[in-house]
């Protein structure tokens, strides 16, 4: 089975808080990286390829995915990103994608991300 997870986000920052609910460690010390690149809400970002994550994930699982489930990493420079799955044990079954890459686009005060399973574990 495919699918593909599609979303889109004001480009503005996210309330105070969500960051830390929604994001691994690893996450936050790549966006603090990307403070100098300016116009970009990148916490936003990172919230709206999660929830792209999870539209693509969802219809191929039919399983909950959490927020911190899943690794994103972007690529500022060719406005892409990858995803990988960080479930295991009893909460991974065969045929679960292990990861996805996407790409995103900013424009007209918004953060757009769609995204497709790369793989199968």
């Amino acid at each position: 089975m495919s699918a593909i997870g599609i979303d889109a986000e004001p480009n503005d920052v996210l309330p105070g808080g969500v960051l830390d609910l929604i994001s691994l460690e690893p996450e936050r010390v790549m966006l603090a990286e990307f403070a100098a690149l300016r116009g970009t809400c990148w916490d936003r970002l990172l919230f709206s390829a999660k929830e792209a994550v999870y539209k693509a994930w969802f219809p191929i699982t039919g399983r909950w995915l959490d927020f911190k489930d899943a690794k994103i990493t972007i690529d500022p420079a060719k406005g892409s990103f990858s995803a990988k799955i960080l479930i295991s044990g009893a909460k991974h079954e065969e045929g679960d994608p292990a990861g996805f890459t996407g790409n995103w686009l900013e424009r007209d005060g918004l953060l757009m991300t769609a995204i497709a399973p790369l793989r199968y574990a």
